[in-house]
């Protein structure tokens, strides 16, 4: 049985290199003449140059489009037309005409085993047929042309979300080959990429694009590696009109309240609680198209936290100037009638500080007509002098004291009228501070 199995199996690895032997003769004859002399001897796992110094190959891309730029998975997908040129000695031919091969026959040559290093997922256009070139010049030089489409990760620094920038990178290297075996390099410098100036991206402005060359380094070894960076800046119109306008028209809105009478608790209380939903609403709206992390503090959240501080701010006020309402309904007439008191005291102890002053004006100017009366004189100077100086500390305490009732709400009433004016100043101020930290900074 062992001797039948084994003559079996041999004969059916001799049936199989027949039909592969007579498969590789059929597309040997379908090929012409000069690619039969090319492809005569030549081996596609061996690199050009092998045991001679590493291959160099030149790179060029052309961006057919970026079609999304996604926050929440911190990616960009993008269409491109990758170029890549290098010479293979082994494919030197006589004349002065490129020969232009079928995409399929790449798989009779070597190519570079280039690769997309961040690439989340890529996949290669096959209609009506792969999308591949391959070009061969006489002197050898091989072009080989492929159109991809990637999506490829961009970490993204959202603090200063919408009005930020980012810088994302498309980075490419070689899998297997290290840097004594291929060099890669940009054919012509910033210029090797294309197509950027017909780009219309929908949230985004493209500032700028340049190129660079560098080493990936592995535990394995040192291995080539090109880099196109390009910057994006993000158009803030959209979240103007979308978040930003809407949010500040809720803060106005809150503001009404104050022009209300405060008698009018069902008309205020709806007003507050309205915008505050409101509000709540627009905030959760604002954080749909964001990724959920919260090592991030970007601008809109900051921005939407002062405008619900500022609606929630309106809605406590009247809570407090009602609660003061109720604890002094009298409270104007009993302020006024505590001012007049002590404005008479004032005005009293002024008076009789003004009469010992005369007095002694008085008695300085008579003279001393005897020791008795210099003695009478002299103690009612000296008993004068105190009640100057208490007069004095009474009217400064006055003072402060009055400068503490500027402070302190003695008419619940005043309440809405101090909002009417701190609230808007507040928020402006609180703006100015945003809008330019944010833009400048």
């Amino acid at each position: 049985m062992n001797v039948c199995s084994f003559a079996g199996s041999l004969l059916l690895l001799l049936f199989i290199s027949r039909i592969m032997d007579g498969s590789v003769a059929s597309t040997d004859e379908m090929l012409p003449p000069t690619i039969q002399k090319l492809m005569k001897g030549y081996n596609k796992y061996l690199r050009p140059f092998f045991g001679n110094g590493p291959v160099t190959v030149g790179m060029s891309l052309d961006i057919a489009s970026i079609d999304t730029i996604s926050e929440i998975n911190m990616d960009y997908t993008a269409t491109i037309f990758l170029r890549q040129r290098w010479t293979d000695e082994r494919l030197c031919f006589d004349g002065n005409k490129s020969l232009s091969l079928d995409g399929r026959l790449v798989e009779l040559l070597w190519v570079p085993d280039t690769f997309i290093v961040d690439s989340k997922k890529s996949f290669l256009h096959d209609i009506t047929v792969e999308n591949r070139l391959i070009r061969i010049f006489p002197n050898g030089t091989v072009l080989y042309a492929l159109r991809i489409t990637t999506t490829v990760a961009c970490s993204m620094d959202l603090t200063k979300y919408p009005m930020d920038r980012q810088t994302c990178t498309l980075q490419l290297e070689s899998w297997g080959y290290n840097v004594k075996d291929v060099v890669f390099h940009w054919t012509r410098g910033n210029q090797s990429v294309s197509g950027l100036d017909n780009l219309q991206l929908a949230q985004y402005t493209l500032e700028d694009h340049y190129t660079s060359e560098s080493e990936a380094v592995y535990e394995t070894g040192n291995y080539p590696k090109l880099i196109f960076h390009f910057k994006l800046k993000r158009s803030i119109l959209y979240f103007i009109l979308e978040t930003y306008v809407p949010s500040i028209a809720l803060v106005v809105l809150s503001w009404v309240s104050f022009w209300i009478s405060q008698s009018s608790v069902p008309a205020r209380i709806c007003i507050g609680v309205t915008t505050v939903l409101t509000m709540t609403t627009l905030m959760m709206g604002a954080r749909t198209s964001l990724p959920n992390a919260n090592c991030f503090i970007k601008a809109i959240d900051v921005y939407l936290g002062i405008c619900f501080s500022f609606i929630f701010g309106a809605l406590i006020e009247y809570a407090v100037a009602h609660f003061c309402t109720l604890h002094q309904p009298n409270a104007a007439n009993a302020y006024m009638e505590r001012e007049d008191e002590m404005n008479g005291i004032v005005s009293s102890i002024r008076s009789n500080a003004l009469r010992a002053r005369k007095r002694e004006e008085i008695l300085s100017r008579v003279g001393d007509a005897s020791s008795p009366t210099t003695s009478n004189s002299k103690e009612e100077i000296s008993s004068s002098q105190p009640q100057t100086r208490c007069t004095t500390c009474m009217s400064k305490t006055w003072q402060v004291v009055r400068c503490l009732n500027c402070c302190n709400i003695e008419n619940p009433h005043y309440i809405d009228n101090y909002s009417r004016l701190t609230f808007p100043l507040s928020f402006i101020f609180i703006n100015l501070l945003y809008w330019t930290y944010y833009l400048y900074f």
